[in-house]
């Protein structure tokens, strides 16, 4: 491959991880200020913390129901169509909270809103492996992911201010205007896939896997059990600490969006340090790399929840946090890295519904836990699922030949 050919490789990259940075920022942005609107949803309602937990219960039902059908729709239609309908019917949705009426109202409108960002992230993985080389893909898939965090580090720095200044009516229609404004330029902007010999879709002499082959890969379905166990920690983090810092530990409004952001922000920089580290040296050792790391993140969460201080809770769970964005790379980027084009959709769909099985179980167990016992222990929670990820990373395949699908 010539250099001229090695720059338009590049460039494509570089230009699909950009925007796919842009829509995934969107994505959190609009999931996370949920939770920061939570206790002002809560009080207008008079909903009790079980409750609230069910509308991120709701939300995150409907988004795994619909991974697999997202990623099998973007394995059959294209990436680029299937993108930017999510961004509209999520949008849409996003506008139409803000005109809620009582729970059951929102309960049924963040359903809607589940099915529009459900569809999502296997179109995301799709329109990656298309305009990406095999080789940099972790490190691309990484750089991509950490706009979830980036999202959701700057959802609370954003919100805190509109909420204080609108309300959470209006905070939700500004966001949704965010999503339309994203949607277009994606359209716009999006380059065509690379050459099949480039995006590593395999011998172009042999049929290419249809995508339901990937849904019958066991190694598949263990990747999708530990995102499940490690995926608890950030759906319960995103959900629970602004509630906690301000009912907890008595801290303001804007200041609570400060603490909540910083965790977020530092664990962007760690994903995609992670892709890079999981692409140069651990490809195939994703153990060594994985099991350490969640370990560590489990004592960092345990001496959170010792702190005495809100400053002392968010310097733990910033540094847990951190850690547990490098181990992400290496939960993710064997499937990323090794699951053919053809079936990326489907088998990243798969491994979501994991963890999107995290962010059904998450908000409202730990919101029962807060009702029932306390914040300690709702917290402590994390910690159990964090080591089980680590037990369950003790079986999952490290080698990429494991993972190689034969068509049907």
């Amino acid at each position: 491959m010539g250099s001229t050919n090695t720059l338009d490789v590049r460039k494509t990259a570089t230009l699909t991880v950009g925007l796919l940075m842009g829509v995934w920022v969107v994505d959190y942005i609009d999931r996370v200020m949920m939770a920061v609107a939570l206790p002002f949803i809560g009080a207008e309602f008079t909903l009790t913390k079980t409750e609230q937990g069910a509308l991120i219960t709701v939300f995150a039902l409907v988004y795994l129901l619909c991974q697999i059908p997202g990623g099998l729709l973007a394995d059959r239609v294209g990436a680029r169509r299937l993108l930017v309908v999510s961004l509209v019917l999520w949008s849409a949705f996003t506008a139409l909270t803000g005109l809620a009426w009582g729970l059951g109202a929102l309960l049924v409108i963040r359903a809607l809103f589940g099915v529009g960002q459900g569809i999502f992230p296997g179109a995301s993985f799709k329109a990656l492996s298309e305009r990406t080389t095999p080789e940099r893909r972790a490190t691309a898939a990484g750089t991509m992911l950490a706009a979830t965090q980036l999202g959701a580090g700057l959802a609370p720095l954003v919100m805190a201010p509109l909420l204080l200044a609108f309300g959470w009516r209006p905070t939700f229609w500004v966001t949704a205007a965010a999503g339309v404004a994203i949607g277009l330029l994606l359209w716009a902007l999006l380059p065509p896939p690379l050459p099949a010999e480039l995006n590593g879709s395999g011998d172009l002499s042999r049929p290419a896997p249809p995508p339901a082959s990937a849904l019958r890969a066991p190694a598949v379905w263990k990747f999708a059990a530990l995102f499940c166990a490690t995926n608890m920690l950030g759906y319960g983090m995103i959900t629970w600490v602004p509630s906690y810092l301000l009912e907890a530990r008595g801290v303001s409004l804007l200041n609570t969006g400060l603490y909540a952001a910083i965790p977020g922000l530092v664990m962007t920089v760690t994903i995609i340090l992670g892709g890079w580290l999981f692409d140069r040296y651990f490809h195939d050792r994703g153990r060594l790399y994985v099991i350490p790391l969640l370990l560590c993140t489990a004592v960092l969460l345990a001496l959170m929840l010792r702190a005495e201080t809100a400053a002392g809770f968010t310097l733990f769970q910033t540094l847990a946090m951190a850690v547990a964005g490098l181990s992400m790379m290496g939960i993710l980027g064997m499937p990323v890295r090794a699951l053919p084009p053809a079936v990326i959709g489907s088998g990243m769909g798969v491994v979501n519904v994991g963890g999107q099985v995290a962010g059904v179980l998450a908000p409202v167990l730990m919101g029962w836990l807060v009702d029932h016992y306390s914040y300690t222990a709702a917290f402590g929670l994390l910690i159990g699922t964090t080591v089980l990820g680590a037990l369950i990373a003790m079986v999952v395949p490290q080698r990429v030949d494991q993972f190689q699908l034969e068509a049907a």
